[in-house]
């Protein structure tokens, strides 16, 4: 069953969420949602490699969505997914 968050407690738990990310990845996230950068312009500031921007973006992103459904649902869908990748 889905807990249906206020959206003063979904602001409250993705600044929690943004709070507890290692500084990179925080500053990759905001840098490519909120500033609009591309990942190449990142990776040129940050001597940072295109694919690796990328990594530290989709940990944001699975940092976000653990913060805001829970571990456990998100460790359930991975499962559910190497299953039925199995198959």
């Amino acid at each position: 069953m889905r807990e249906e968050l206020s959206d003063a407690e979904t602001i409250a738990r993705l600044e929690r969420a943004l709070r507890r990310m290692p500084k990179l990845q925080r500053e990759i996230f905001l840098a490519i949602r909120f500033d609009n950068l591309a990942y190449p312009e990142i990776a040129e500031r940050t001597g940072l490699s295109v694919r690796q921007v990328e990594r530290h973006f989709a940990k944001s992103l699975m940092h976000i969505v653990d913060a805001q459904v829970g571990g456990a649902t998100w460790r359930r869908l991975f499962r559910c997914i190497k299953e039925r990748s199995q198959r």
